[in-house]
């Protein structure tokens, strides 16, 4: 039986009183139901792209009228793992969790599957937990796609840096499989250095600076995620998009610009505000007791000079 079905007494109850007070429903309420409450476990709202996917989700929370609450963990597992539990505490219909690590945030999915709460990952999926859905990129086919750009602006010959996101993330671990895989087709291309940056634009700037002093032969560079290949385009000031290719992933808005400007020559964008669309939709059919597959794909797309302007 489903969550709102279970409030059916409550709602009874809520509307007598409406009735007898002649009043407006609260915030909580909408046509004299009340509202299904949604959590919403964001890993770092300090990246353009987690800022796309929590508006896409709050757009479509409103066009479904649920109560969506968005917390922030600042990139901390620990932080995360309080989070959940106080959604679980609360009783919240259905969490979604973009999780800091795919296997620190299992003990507390446990805690709301076992409190007979539903959660539905976004954009990275969690270790040895019951998920109802994991909505995400097709991180893999992005990674293969990256690759192939690579070994295009490269004709088919290059020494490469890998600058890797946070360790311990599904996001990091496809893409990277996806790139490593889709390199198998080119053997010309070659990885001399790969490192973590974990996702982050200043740390991608200081390991980009440091791998071209120990490899001053690099001839392009694969970052996981946009933030870490701006952080490189930084670093090599007027090589960056000429002599040294720069490939990101994610598609965010500074990334498009940077694609405009020719210092980022292509990025694998992803759809976030779709990410966290899908992610409440899924939720809420969790809550009506709608059946969900298992796993949710959004497509990937390069993005180079020649087709940034529909991605703009």
């Amino acid at each position: 039986m489903s969550k709102r079905k279970n409030t059916s007494v409550v709602v009874v109850a809520a509307a007598v009183a409406l009735t007898a007070s002649a009043c407006g429903s609260g915030d909580d309420t909408k046509g004299g139901k009340e509202k299904p409450k949604i959590g919403f476990a964001i890993s770092a709202l300090n990246q353009p792209f987690m800022v796309q996917m929590k508006e896409g989700a709050e757009k479509e929370a409103k066009a479904q009228g649920a109560d969506l609450t968005v917390q922030d963990a600042a990139n901390k597992a620990s932080q995360q793992a309080n989070q959940m539990q106080t959604f679980t505490s609360q009783q919240v219909d259905s969490i979604i969790i973009n999780p800091v690590d795919s296997d620190a945030a299992a003990p507390s999915v446990k805690g709301a599957n076992n409190a007979d709460i539903p959660v539905i990952a976004a954009d990275r999926s969690v270790n040895k937990a019951e998920i109802k859905t994991t909505v995400a990129s097709d991180n893999v086919a992005g990674g293969k796609a990256a690759a192939k750009q690579v070994n295009e602006l490269l004709d088919g010959k290059g020494e490469i840096l890998v600058l890797q996101g946070q360790t311990g993330t599904s996001a990091s671990r496809e893409r990277g499989k996806g790139f490593k895989d889709g390199l198998k087709k080119y053997p010309g291309i070659k990885v001399v250095t790969k490192q973590p940056a974990d996702f982050d634009r200043a740390k991608g700037l200081d390991v980009t600076s440091n791998a071209m002093q120990s490899h001053p032969e690099i001839d392009a560079v694969f970052a996981e995620n946009d933030e870490m290949a701006l952080g490189a385009v930084k670093a090599l000031g007027s090589k960056a998009g000429k002599s040294v290719k720069i490939v990101g992933f994610d598609g965010t808005p500074d990334a498009m610009k940077a694609v405009k400007a020719g210092t980022l020559n292509a990025t694998v964008a992803q759809q976030p505000a779709e990410l966290g669309k899908m992610a409440v939709r899924n939720a809420m059919r969790t809550i009506d007791d709608g059946t969900v597959q298992e796993q949710i794909k959004v497509p990937v797309k390069v993005v180079t000079k020649k087709n940034v302007d529909r991605f703009s």
